[in-house]
């Protein structure tokens, strides 16, 4: 029995459930062949089940005939069938069990068990509830090596942000023409330099690009004039097998005094951001918080503050060796998260506000330690950056 199996079974040990649910069909849940060691290269044209109970002796392995080896790697007792009627009678031993699957009607991101599926289950007699806690205990804390990796690959992104004010800085100064494409290639030369890799090209948005929150630049991308607010959004990690991401974002503004709007815009989800960590420092110590809390507290700061029509997404995400990962989101409305924060959770903090003529977010990374909120990588951003 390998490690992650060992881990699985306490975990499922620790929870209000018999055991955990994985199915596969044509590599349709990437987490259950990550989280149980299996090969996304090997054929899968058939579903397979594998049932596990906190005692690894008791796990159950259902694969067809045609693929029977498929799961031979695990532990447990082995059953073949080769019809939809052999495969219900199957099922129909487990009658009564309630087991934890990959579903949830709020969190897409683990949401891999088909309606169909859930219905053959139904039918033979077993219930199930979402397994969100379990990844989360399983795949969304990080232990020290972790943090270790991710305080890294911070560290990393704010110095790349400063090596990106300065070259930018002294290109306007110069009278230099610079579009977003050029920053973001810079960007990418610093990723390649320091050996980290990442999901998607990084995020550089002038003027009324900022408006998108996932604006991408293309042929170059825009113009970047001067006394224009630039956005920069970037995450990387190190190429190690177990990384971990560190994902955030800078607001420059290409000109000398940063104009009122902008500041009182910025100001606006800095006291929403720093409300966040604030409200974690307080609460932490004595109660568990979940993700949706958190996130009504940045949320009602920039209702409060005459925005709302400019939120466009929710204040924060789980971060671990996915950018976007499988730990608590701070999210009460889009993907409402009432799963608590834990020791080892980290995630992003990223109210952003998106406007007629511009859009700014700040995002800084947090991880609790010892029921303690920790800022990773450098000094976060206080102000809107002018380059002059």
């Amino acid at each position: 029995m390998t490690d992650t199996i060992a881990r699985l079974c306490k975990a499922v040990d620790a929870e209000d459930v018999d055991g955990w649910l994985f199915y596969g069909f044509q590599h349709r849940d990437p987490l259950a062949e990550d989280l149980l060691g299996l090969s996304n290269a090997a054929v899968n044209t058939r579903r397979w089940f594998y049932i596990l109970f906190s005692d690894p002796a008791r796990c159950i392995k259902i694969t067809h005939a045609v693929e029977k080896n498929y799961l031979s790697v695990l532990p447990g007792k082995e059953y073949v069938y080769s019809s939809l009627s052999e495969l219900r009678e199957l099922f129909k031993n487990y009658d009564g069990l309630y087991l934890a699957a990959q579903f949830s009607p709020e969190l897409p991101i683990f949401s891999f068990l088909d309606y169909g599926t859930a219905l053959l289950l139904k039918e033979a007699g077993i219930s199930i509830s979402s397994s969100g806690t379990l990844i989360q205990k399983v795949k969304g804390i990080l232990n020290a090596d972790g943090i270790a990796s991710h305080e890294r690959s911070a560290g990393h992104l704010y110095e790349i942000v400063n090596i990106c004010r300065e070259r930018l800085s002294s290109a306007l100064a110069n009278g230099i023409a610079c579009r977003e494409g050029d920053v973001q290639e810079w960007i990418l030369d610093e990723f390649d330099k320091r050996g980290l890799i990442f999901n998607h090209p990084p995020i550089v948005a002038a003027g009324p690009n900022s408006r998108d929150p996932h604006y991408t630049p293309e042929n170059g991308g825009a113009l970047i004039g001067k006394d224009t607010p630039v956005q920069l959004d970037l995450w990387a990690k190190e190429k190690a097998p177990g990384a971990v991401y560190a994902d955030i974002s800078w607001v420059l503004y290409t000109g000398k005094n940063v104009p009122e709007e902008l500041s009182s815009v910025f100001s606006t989800i800095i006291k929403a951001r720093d409300g966040v960590v604030d409200f974690l420092q307080k609460e932490l110590p004595r109660r568990r918080v979940s993700g949706t809390e958190a996130d009504t507290i940045a949320r009602k700061v920039l209702v409060e503050s005459g925005y709302q029509r400019g939120i466009r997404h929710r204040t924060g995400h789980g971060i671990d060796t996915e950018a976007h990962g499988y730990g608590v989101n701070l999210d009460s409305v889009e993907f409402p998260d009432t799963r608590p924060f834990l020791d080892g959770s980290c995630f992003s903090v990223e109210p952003g506000l998106y406007l007629e003529k511009f859009g700014m977010r700040t995002e800084i990374n947090v991880y609790i330690m010892d029921a303690i909120p920790v800022i990773s990588g450098g000094p976060v951003q206080q102000k809107v950056t002018a380059l002059f």
